[in-house]
């Protein structure tokens, strides 16, 4: 029986009552699926079902074949190894006792000569060059994620899940996790807002409020039929909208010929020239005639009515929010940060940025990249005056703010509303709202507590509380597409493109740095003394 995944009729709901999924139906077979969708839609819910983590409310999941999970967050103990994440510690011991000629006859005939060979092919494929008796807690976050996801790969499973894969890694290792996929011929459902990585999908399945959609191809033919279906959903709504004007035009008309009539009766009535029972008659034939008219055009008007809320509830769904941002009132020759020959570091002896000088004028827009571990995250903190310098100077000249990756500066125990306030004390309740509705929290969705949301409208939020009202002239932001979905992504690109201060970006993610106009680049290296 060939591997597929089934998802018929699921429901599932959030221990407060509130509703993920319900009538879910999806069907995987042995291909490349892009799971893709809005911020809480319930994609890594949807995984975490599929690999028996939660159980259905409603409906069933079936699975036909092995599984292997990737999860967001790798969780390590302080003395486990390479060769423990891979499951073959005690078969590598095994094989190293019959190298040593120190092995038993039954150890001999168990010993998987091998062994050793797979695990560096496996490694090689995520670009990892460590021995299996590497501790884990010795590689950085990235090195981890590669190691684990070859781990899964060693494993040979007839499926991978994996949720946000090259979340944490540097370019090189999302390049490598880009290939092993488009190289993987066995199945994979794949949640991720990696454009790039998108593109090497045999399919895209797009979960939505109205459910999951499947689309042939990759990313771009993903996005081509998506526009498609856009402009058929505005159509559709133009065509109900018109058929609703018309109909309350028609009533508009029937109810004055109505009127018309009933006057003339009237005045015929009156004459007396007509026998009562002929009037009568006309009446009865006229009330009949007249409500069945009526009857039909309620009909007519219910149905454009219904059509007008379907229509407009998938342009939602369909149509990415749009942001837009107040001046920073940043003018193009003001220093806005300026390091001369900073050394710095957390451990004595041990720098991670060495004499580094660099300056930033005006609203330039400046991506600061390098490999994991090569100080991207200290140089923010540094400029932030988080880090204080071991020597050298750093000034920062201009109001600043920063969206790190847990996007810290809001309140977890507050609502988005009550951080707005705390953190744009001069605006009202109407500037509030206005600018939490511009990035999509409307109404009862802006009380929403922030520790409640998911990564990608935490950082929503942080945006909106940020860029709202006056936004600084320095933006800097630490890989900020880790959490948000793509349509996000594309909308803080558009917003951060009319957005006119000074920005600071750390982020691995190449298209999201052309698409927001990066003009330069600060490129670090992993050792700082080379």
């Amino acid at each position: 029986m060939p591997a597929s995944i089934t998802v018929a009729n699921l429901s599932w709901a959030t221990p407060d009552g509130r509703p993920i999924f319900s009538g879910l139906d999806l069907s995987v077979g042995p291909e490349r699926a892009g799971l893709v969708g809005r911020n809480g839609v319930g994609k890594s819910t949807l995984l975490k079902l599929i690999a028996g983590e939660l159980a259905p409310q409603g409906g069933r999941v079936s699975v036909s074949g092995k599984l292997g999970v990737l999860r967001q967050s790798v969780q390590v103990g302080a003395d486990e190894t390479v060769a423990e994440l891979f499951g073959v510690r005690e078969a590598l011991t095994v094989l190293r006792r019959a190298e040593a000629g120190a092995a038993d006859a039954r150890e001999l005939a168990e010993a998987d000569w091998t062994l050793e060979a797979r695990l560096e092919t496996a490694l090689a494929r995520v670009g990892l060059d460590v021995s299996p008796d590497t501790p884990l807690t010795a590689l950085s976050g990235g090195q981890r994620t590669r190691a684990s996801l070859a781990a899964l790969v060693f494993a040979e499973p007839d499926f991978l899940l994996l949720d946000e894969p090259t979340n944490n890694l540097d370019r090189e290792g999302c390049a490598e996790v880009v290939r092993l996929l488009a190289n993987w011929r066995a199945g994979a459902v794949v949640v991720s807002h990696d454009r790039e990585l998108l593109e090497t999908m045999d399919a895209i399945v797009e979960l939505t409020s109205l459910g999951a959609s499947r689309y042939g191809g990759g990313w771009s033919q993903y996005r081509a039929q998506k526009a498609l279906e856009l402009a058929a959903a505005r159509h559709d709504l133009a065509d109900a909208e018109k058929r609703i004007a018309e109909a309350a035009g028609a009533a508009q008309e029937r109810a004055e010929r109505q009127a018309r009539r009933d006057r003339a009766g009237k005045r015929k009535a009156m004459r007396g020239d007509a026998p009562k029972i002929l009037l009568g008659m006309m009446k009865d034939n006229a009330e009949n005639t007249g409500g069945e008219s009526m009857r039909l055009a309620e009909r007519r008007r219910e149905q454009a009515a219904e059509d007008v809320a379907a229509a407009r509830a998938r342009i939602e769904v369909l149509q990415p929010f749009s942001v837009t941002i107040p001046s920073s009132t940043l003018v193009a020759g003001k220093s806005v940060v300026r390091l001369d020959d900073v050394t710095a570091g957390y451990e004595p002896g041990r720098p991670i940025i060495s004499r580094l000088s660099f300056a930033m004028t005006g609203p330039e827009r400046v991506a600061v990249t390098g490999p994991n571990g090569s100080g991207k995250t200290t140089l923010l903190a540094l400029v932030t005056g988080a880090l204080a310098p071991w020597s050298g100077s750093v000034r920062l000249a201009v109001e600043h703010a920063v969206l790190d990756q847990r996007v810290s500066l809001l309140d977890p125990a507050l609502t988005i509303r009550d951080n707005f306030l705390r953190l744009n004390p001069e605006a009202d309740e109407n500037a509030c709202r206005a600018a939490l509705a511009r990035f999509m929290f409307r109404a009862d969705a802006a009380l929403q507590n922030v520790g409640t949301l998911s990564g990608g409208q935490v950082l929503r939020a942080g945006l909106a509380c940020v860029l709202g009202v006056r936004p600084p002239q320095l933006l800097i932001l630490d890989e900020p597409t880790n959490h948000l979905d793509i349509d996000s992504i594309e909308a803080v690109e558009a917003g951060l493109r009319a957005y006119d201060g000074a920005l600071l970006v750390a982020s691995h993610d190449e298209a999201f740095l052309q698409n927001i106009g990066v003009s330069r680049r600060l490129e670090l290296k992993a050792d700082p003394g080379s």
